[in-house]
């Protein structure tokens, strides 16, 4: 049987059920992970309608964490809608409607209640505030705890294209006050708001308060990028492989790559 990240993550889970950082970390793979929603019918341009099955705890739609579960599950072709696990939850805030996910084909097979839904929806809306304050001087981070940093780095790692990189520095402010922000670097167009996301969901779901860390964007000339270079923590975000038009090589014209024997 094919284990998934959500798997591992509802065992930890399930070995220290005391563990609240352990529950924060299965939210946060649920949140990320690439979800199918059974539907009602075929999906109509945009519309969407989730098969909805009326129990007696109340209605709840079935998603899975692989297409094979939910095949698995119908035993027969059925329609659905592929979508991230972030996606699922905001659509189904405040609509009263539980998630059965994963139920009878994985070790994750779980009951989310509409509470746990809309917890869910408000960690994931929350935004950073926009700074208010000028920066008087930046020096490395220290103090941060080490699940913020496997956060930000399991996160950001997910982020592809949407900046080039980021660093992670402290910081000084002319009003007095002191803290840590992460600085993105070259961020794609539009990009800022899914990032600064981004950041606030890695800290909600690594329990730690949500204060601790600002954000800005810089691009890569900005002096203050130099600086943060110089002093901060340095996260790469993955960049989409670029396709080119380029012919393959014709058999036997690459001496390292010989033709095969036939």
């Amino acid at each position: 049987m094919t284990q998934t990240l959500l798997d591992q993550a509802w065992a930890e889970c399930e070995a220290a059920p005391d563990d609240g950082a352990l529950r924060l970390r299965y939210y946060a793979r649920l949140i990320e992970a690439e979800i199918v929603l059974l539907l009602e019918h075929e999906a109509t341009g945009d519309t969407l309608t989730p098969k909805v099955f009326d129990l007696e705890d109340g209605p709840l739609v079935l998603a899975f964490d692989l297409e094979s579960r939910l095949t698995e599950f119908t035993g027969l072709a059925a329609p659905y809608a592929a979508m991230p696990g972030r996606a699922l939850i905001e659509m189904l805030a405040g609509a009263n409607l539980g998630v059965g996910l994963n139920l009878g084909v994985a070790p994750s097979s779980r009951l989310l209640p509409p509470e746990i839904v809309d917890w869910l929806a408000q960690m994931i809306s929350e935004r950073p505030e926009e700074l208010s304050t000028r920066i008087s001087a930046l020096h490395a981070p220290k103090g941060l705890p080490e699940a913020l940093l496997i956060a930000l780095d399991q996160r950001l790692a997910r982020m592809e294209g949407l900046a080039r990189m980021a660093y992670l520095v402290g910081v000084a402010y002319e009003s007095g006050a002191r803290g840590h922000m992460l600085a993105f670097i070259d961020a794609a167009p539009g990009a800022d708001s899914a990032l600064a996301r981004a950041v606030q969901a890695a800290l909600g779901f690594s329990g730690v308060e949500a204060g601790m860390l600002d954000v800005t964007f810089l691009t890569a000339d900005d002096a203050r990028a130099a600086e943060c270079a110089r002093v901060g923590l340095r996260f790469d975000l993955p960049q989409p492989v670029v396709q080119t038009d380029t012919p393959p090589a014709a058999p036997g014209t690459d001496p390292k790559r010989p033709p095969r024997l036939r």
